[in-house]
């Protein structure tokens, strides 16, 4: 139950935080690891859930959830935040918890936002107390754990991914907060137009908070009509949002991105620039733009010049930390490349045909001489060290079930005809 502090200061917290859901029947979002009778799910409503990490971009109810299984669970909680807080806050978690469990046998649920933050030594004081079982431990963050959190933490814990809110799910948290009258906006009159939402819906990206705090402060900027009610226009969306709205139909948009792919396919850097300038001057998110280009530099580029996904990143990168109009510069460059590289399709050809085996084929039996170090390879046919024989040695790699399998074929394009013939050579070699 709510103290009176609690409900003084939720009126007072900004409309996003009002609405945060409070019980897995409101939770928006995530039906893929909270849905009906998923694991996740069932540990929240069982109070069985271990040690786990949940990671996703920015309002897609990381944090929400974290706070409903506190709340759902007979354990007790502490809440961290690991940008201001340090091993000594840990340690004082832990030696609550200790006691709590040994005087009252009660588990502590020790919840810690933006986790990534925490550094190797802030992370490994907590590492016993999650494994002798006196703290469960729940992250959020928005960064991939597996890269940027401690092995020894993530090895620990269940790792759930979170995706970004869909625009139904979206359409009914702001439809939800307009209609509440005790959280929400409710109490008062409001009217959203059709086109505001979708522009709210649109430029929020999937992150609610983003959205709910656009709808608020669209709302506290405008007065009320003479009929009392607050009138929220497409005009008053955009100013709220700060982001302009598509100046194109949804059709129009698909078809220039459409357009802007294949222009980078067809090596033609005139038109992929045109197209990128288009959809930018129309509202795209320029992310998108850059976005498909790291994942032409793959699927179209590929081998056949290495360089253009290295270059492609580096100026989703640079538009990062430099914006517009300067991050402009960085993303032609690398429109210009990915178009004027060679060209081949190797990579995705080879993608498709080792998922087709691997979802075939149920063999995987590991040469004996492929095995862990503990095996003694020279009793059980003997590994070729491929730097004895100057770099490489004909030696069996895949399953027998398999071994005859070649998924990745070079093309004779650019970087790649130099792999084909340095594989015709290995070849005739063997």
């Amino acid at each position: 139950m709510d103290s009176l502090f609690d409900i003084n200061t939720r009126g007072k917290s900004p409309l996003a935080e009002r609405m945060r859901p409070r019980s897995l029947d409101d939770f928006v979002g995530q039906s893929h690891i909270v849905g009906s009778g998923s694991l996740l799910r069932r540990a929240i409503q069982t109070d069985t859930l271990g040690s786990c990490i949940f990671y996703g971009p920015p309002g897609c109810g990381k944090t929400t959830l974290a706070n409903i299984i506190a709340s759902t669970t007979d354990s007790a909680f502490a809440k961290l935040n690991a940008v201001s807080s340090g091993v000594a806050d840990a340690k004082k978690v832990i030696e609550e918890a200790k006691r709590r469990l040994m005087l009252e046998g009660k588990k502590t649920y020790l919840l810690l936002d933006e986790c990534h933050r925490w550094n190797k030594a802030q992370s490994d004081c907590v590492l016993s107390a999650i494994e002798e079982g006196y703290i469960i431990f729940i992250g959020s963050t928005t960064e991939n754990p597996f890269v940027s959190m401690t092995k020894a933490i993530v090895s620990r814990c269940r790792i759930f991914e979170f995706r970004k809110i869909n625009d139904r799910d979206m359409n009914d948290a702001i439809c939800r907060a307009v209609a509440d009258k005790e959280n929400g906006l409710g109490a008062s009159k409001v009217a959203i137009d059709a086109d505001a939402m979708r522009h709210i819906i649109w430029a929020s990206d999937g992150d609610v908070r983003t959205a709910l705090n656009a709808v608020e402060l669209a709302y506290l900027t405008t007065s009320a009509d003479g009929d009392g009610v607050v009138h929220i226009t497409l005009d008053i969306a955009e100013q709220s949002i700060q982001k302009k709205s598509m100046s194109i139909d949804e059709d129009m948009y698909y078809d220039m991105i459409s357009a802007f792919c294949k222009s980078l396919r067809g090596s033609d850097s005139d038109a992929a620039l045109y197209w990128s300038e288009r959809l930018l001057q129309a509202g795209c998110d320029p992310m998108l733009i850059l976005r498909r280009l790291v994942v032409h530099s793959s699927e179209d580029v590929g081998m056949a010049d290495p360089q253009a996904l290295v270059i492609a990143t580096s100026a989703m990168y640079a538009f990062e930390h430099i914006g517009m109009p300067e991050g402009k510069i960085p993303m032609y460059n690398a429109i210009i490349y990915v178009c004027e590289a060679s060209k081949s399709n190797s990579v995705v050809t080879a993608k498709g045909r080792v998922e087709e085996v691997v979802a075939k084929v149920k063999d995987d039996n590991v040469p004996m001489y492929l095995r862990d170090a503990h095996f003694k390879a020279e009793k059980v046919g003997g590994y070729k060290y491929p730097h004895d024989y100057g770099g490489w040695v004909k030696q069996q790699y895949l399953p027998d079930s398999v071994k005859d399998e070649q998924f990745y074929t070079p093309s004779s394009n650019g970087y790649e005809k130099y792999l084909t013939r340095a594989k015709t050579i290995g070849r005739n070699k063997g």
